[in-house]
């Protein structure tokens, strides 16, 4: 490099947000460094935090991927559409391969197979799992969507108390909101797949779903289920995110990948998984558009940052 300024120019283009935004020149391009690492790092509580540094395009994607944190806040975010923050999740997990960060590359995986159900839900609610709107056919007579202790359901313990729950959180204080997000909506999704993919006693919980529409959506929902049992998902339990010490390597996360492309390969939908588009995991962006049931592919958000950055420094 000839200059320091190379120095961060490179360092922008790199998205090495944090390391930039401590060697900053000025607190404008730290501030949209800081934006940028909240993004990066999934951090979709903050995503819509105050950015006056930020192009107000660049704000308005990123709101359209953070997690509103009250029942009331609009606008709703990820809880209107899960697409928007499926693309940054798509363009994060890329980001992390090129860089070789694969430990956080794999937590984002991870969190894309925990809230998947809801990508597949998506068509039919009208929105993204918002627990402020769910339909009321959920809670029709002769559902058991949400009933504690109930043995006929096929939900865990866990899950029949999450469901429970988001049936009336939407009428608590700012605090218990954000703790159900934390700790139970991704359960909720879970839960929601096991009611129309492979629940053994079903209920009146899906009624309000057409029967034509219901057979579409269960082969969505049952790969959703597939895929988080997948090999490369699995492969979170080895690294420092998950229980283990290890990282994996490039060469493992291919083979785990390839693996579950094998895995998945059972129906019209999972299928979808061995499309060779480009994208680090071959097949991702496809997969996850199949189970949308509409087009999702890697977001350019932080590469708009990354490029406003680089902008800022060559001024």
């Amino acid at each position: 490099m000839d200059t320091t300024r190379d120095l961060l120019v490179a360092l922008a283009r790199r998205y090495a947000f944090a390391d930039l935004g401590a060697l900053a020149p000025s607190e404008e391009i730290a501030g949209v460094c800081e934006f940028g690492q909240r993004l990066l790092s999934l951090d979709a509580e903050d995503f819509a935090a105050e950015a006056k540094a930020v192009p107000a395009e660049l704000r308005r994607r990123a709101r359209a991927c953070h997690m509103p944190q009250t029942a009331r806040e609009q606008p709703r975010g990820a809880l209107e559409s899960l697409r928007p923050a499926y693309g940054l999740l798509l363009e994060v997990i890329a980001i992390r391969w090129h860089r070789r960060e694969l430990s956080p590359m794999i937590a984002a995986v991870h969190i894309a197979s925990e809230y998947l159900p809801l990508l597949a839900y998506e068509p039919h609610l009208g929105h993204a799992g918002d627990p402020a709107r769910w339909p009321a056919g959920l809670s029709a007579p002769g559902s058991r969507f949400g009933v504690i202790g109930d043995r006929e359901c096929d939900h865990t313990k866990s899950e029949q108390s999450a469901t429970n729950r988001t049936l009336r959180v939407a009428s608590e204080p700012p605090e218990g909101w954000r703790a159900y997000f934390d700790r139970q909506h991704s359960q909720v999704a879970g839960a929601l797949a096991v009611c129309i993919a492979t629940c053994r006693n079903p209920c009146t919980a899906m009624d309000w779903i057409e029967p034509e529409e219901r057979a579409d959506l269960h082969v969505r929902a049952r790969t959703a289920l597939a895929f988080a049992e997948t090999p490369l998902v699995r492969l979170r339990h080895a690294a420092p995110v998950g229980h283990g010490f290890g990282v994996p390597s490039p060469e493992e996360v291919l083979d785990a990948w390839e693996r579950s492309r094998s895995v998945l390969d059972k129906n019209e939908i999972g299928s979808a998984a061995l499309e060779d588009d480009g994208f680090p995991l071959p097949g991702l962006p496809a997969l996850f558009s199949a189970v949308a049931r509409a087009p999702i592919a890697p977001a350019t958000l932080l590469a708009g940052v990354s490029e406003h950055v680089a902008g800022l420094l060559l001024r």
